[in-house]
């Protein structure tokens, strides 16, 4: 359809340049062939650039002046930066409305809603492989949670939380080949294999969250649920929670066939009282992981979409939510629950 934003554009092996010329953005590979991406059809939304290829100043300007998000990464895939246009700030209304949001007793719905949200989701995944189910209880218990503010709020959330995530991963651990399997989840700088890829894969999650955010306007480093401090994105970790466990059931998937050789061993220190030797994947398995993810951010869920199609991608439904959110958050629609695929 023209004028719908839904083609995506990924340097993401070396060797390729990306211009403009004659009215066209075109990537041009090492053997000298090109691709053209005619502007007037207006279908191109993000680019993704990884760290090895090449760009032009011109290609910079049109992605500015069309509102096509350019993605920088890493040579291992990792985002370090999003490209926007200047008049990506004027838009203040969502940001004003999420600060009075917050300023409100409206934050306690929306901090509820995510943890619901992340809840529902970690039950949905234990339903598909016939484990034991979260208790019903935990439901009722976010949702008559009561306090003064927002941080005490917080403070009972998490406990319910934290709860619930170590009945989820002491189950969902069963389903990984025994070596890969951990005692308990780490979150900081883990030394086992499984608790580092998982948290590989949660930082490509919130790089889409991210970019989803500042599509939708709205303050990255500002949430409900976790604290707003220095440095940390907090709306990104809420939302993060709503799909981590579509990333804990591809991790699953994709561990199935790996065996000690995906591993190799990296001594690291991260402070003089702790060293110790990390695992990762292989470069060659790391490659062919992040590959599968991305492909995994391109599958089809079976949730319409906010205007037409009955299926959209799992990285388009992340940038419909937060626009749904914001329009919450105007008030436009009278309640948000997120949308969750079924695993």
């Amino acid at each position: 359809m023209k004028g719908t934003k839904t083609e995506k554009l990924n340097l993401d092996s070396s060797g390729y340049f990306l211009g403009r010329e004659e009215g066209c953005l075109f990537i041009r590979d090492f053997k000298g062939n090109k691709r053209r991406f005619p502007l007037n059809l207006n279908t191109i939304g993000q680019i993704e650039i990884r760290s090895g290829n090449a760009v032009s100043s011109g290609a910079l300007v049109t992605c500015c002046y069309f509102g096509i998000d350019l993605i920088v990464e890493t040579a291992r895939g990792h985002a370090v930066g999003v490209l926007v246009g200047l008049d990506n700030s004027s838009h203040v209304l969502n940001r004003l409305a999420q600060y009075e949001a917050f300023a409100s007793k409206r934050s306690f719905d929306i901090a509820k809603a995510f943890l619901i949200g992340k809840l529902k989701g970690q039950d949905c995944l234990l339903s598909k492989y016939g484990l034991r189910r979260l208790d019903p209880f935990c439901y009722e218990q976010v949702k008559n949670a009561e306090a003064k503010s927002l941080s005490s709020l917080r403070h009972t959330l998490t406990n319910i939380e934290g709860r619930c995530a170590y009945q989820y991963f002491q189950q969902v651990f069963s389903l990984l080949p025994e070596f890969l399997r951990p005692k308990n989840r780490t979150t900081f700088k883990a030394y086992d294999r499984t608790n580092n890829l998982l948290d590989l894969a949660y930082t490509v999650l919130s790089w889409h969250v991210h970019v989803a955010l500042i599509k939708a306007k709205l303050e990255p480093f500002h949430g409900f649920l976790h604290s707003v401090q220095f440095g940390k994105p907090s709306l990104v970790c809420d939302f993060m929670e709503i799909y981590r466990y579509l990333i804990d059931d591809f991790i699953f998937g994709f561990c199935k066939d790996l065996s000690e050789k995906n591993f190799v061993l990296k001594e690291e220190a991260f402070s003089n009282s702790r060293k110790g030797k990390r695992q990762y994947l292989n470069k060659v398995t790391n490659d062919e992981f992040l590959k599968s993810l991305s492909l995994f951010f391109r599958s089809k869920v079976e949730i319409p979409r906010i205007k037409v199609g009955k299926r959209q991608e799992v990285e388009t439904l992340i940038s419909e939510e937060a626009l749904l959110f914001a329009k919450y958050l105007r008030e436009e629609i009278p309640a948000w629950n997120p949308r969750l695929p079924t695993v």
